[in-house]
């Protein structure tokens, strides 16, 4: 599925991805690190009695399980409406993009959907290996061949599907489990009451990974406290920002270049202030937005005498003066949005000042409870 939207920011290749196809439609994304365990699964997979080939098919077929189901939670997300802007495949798995969040009662459903696909090919193959009168069996992990594939897949996908539905963040279960408890109270509540049961499940697997010297289920532990925290620490964020706008947390005081300025000009223009960010006018329009990392590169490739034009980005992100913050915070993440009051450029809006905005919401919210 190709994304609607048009800001850039909100479509630009994920950091680290590697290639790209298209899976009913969606662009799919590969990490760099996820070809290096690929590579790993396979090398390692190699023994006497299973092949490079049946390895390399062995790892093949069980990524493609990991991508079939974050594309079940693409096609689920597309029946609410919702566009997937990539999937992006990591060594841990895959990571579906969506525009927005989806409300409980889509994420259930949404949430519950990839694990269905690995129920549904765990179960198909399962029933293949009977009818070949065959079974899964632990041998076959301890001795991996060519002829004990099937099962094996089978197996995986199942673990798969069970592993995802594990009730934590950044789980397809702790999605699940905060979709249920959001019918009976605000997301918020729900959110964090997912994100202490996940805090609970990483300190119980933890410490059995420490007692029994198992680092996996360690690591393990440590992703789902990571998630869990990220999940509380997001939803805390769109609490602070909510009922507030875009002109409430807007920079209003800035440095702009002209389209004819050279990077020079603007190099000096980065020093002698703390923006990392600079409109770009021709007359009185914007024609661009000049980020930092971009000006140090037209610094290398270009020189001092090259001119901002040349780096400068012209389809960067907008917004409007009286749009609604939390809307408008995913867009510059990590980044920085030009703000328009109709044509009129009225300020810029980055990462940075969002996070100060909700620091001082939030200083003002704790002292407004203190003196109830």
């Amino acid at each position: 599925m190709n994304s609607q939207d048009d800001n850039p920011r909100q479509t630009q290749r994920a950091p680290g991805s590697l290639g790209l196809i298209r899976l009913f439609g969606i662009p799919v994304r590969f990490h760099f690190t996820f070809w290096l365990v690929a590579v790993w699964l396979i090398y390692i997979g190699v023994t006497a009695k299973q092949s490079i080939a049946g390895s390399t098919l062995y790892v093949l077929i069980l990524f493609l399980s990991v991508l079939f189901h974050e594309a079940g939670h693409a096609l689920a997300a597309r029946h609410y409406g919702i566009q997937t802007l990539e999937i992006v495949m990591l060594p841990l798995g895959g990571l579906s993009r969506l525009e927005r969040q989806p409300v409980p009662s889509e994420e259930f459903w949404v949430a519950l959907a990839g694990p269905m696909v690995n129920f549904v090919a765990g179960g198909g193959l399962l029933a293949w290996t009977y009818l070949q009168g065959a079974m899964p069996a632990l041998a076959h992990w301890q001795q991996p061949t060519d002829a004990n594939l099937i099962p094996r897949l089978a197996v995986a996908n199942l673990i798969l599907a069970f592993f995802n539905l594990l009730p934590a963040f950044p789980m397809d279960g702790g999605r699940v489990v905060r979709a249920l408890l959001a019918g009976s109270r605000p997301v918020e509540e729900a959110t964090r009451m997912t994100a202490r049961l996940g805090t609970g499940l990483a300190a119980m697997i933890g410490l059995y990974g420490l007692l029994s010297a198992n680092f996996l289920l360690v690591f393990l532990a440590f992703f789902i406290y990571v998630g869990a925290t990220q999940e509380s620490m997001a939803v805390s964020a769109q609490v602070l920002i909510r009922g507030a706008l875009v002109r409430e947390a807007m920079i209003t005081d800035y440095r702009t270049l002209n389209h004819g300025d050279t990077i020079r000009d603007a190099a000096s223009l980065l020093l002698a202030t703390s923006q990392q960010d600079f409109p770009v006018l021709a007359g009185e329009q914007v024609a661009g937005l000049l980020h930092r990392t971009a000006l140090m590169r037209a610094m290398a490739s270009d020189g001092p005498d090259g001119y901002v034009a040349g780096a400068m980005e012209r389809d960067f992100a907008r917004l409007a003066a009286e749009q609604s913050l939390e809307e408008a915070a995913p867009l510059v993440k990590d980044g920085c949005a030009l703000v328009f009051d109709g044509d009129r450029l009225a300020g810029m809006l980055t990462s940075e000042n969002l996070s100060e905005f909700m620091v001082l919401r939030q200083i003002r919210l704790s002292a407004g409870k203190s003196n109830v």
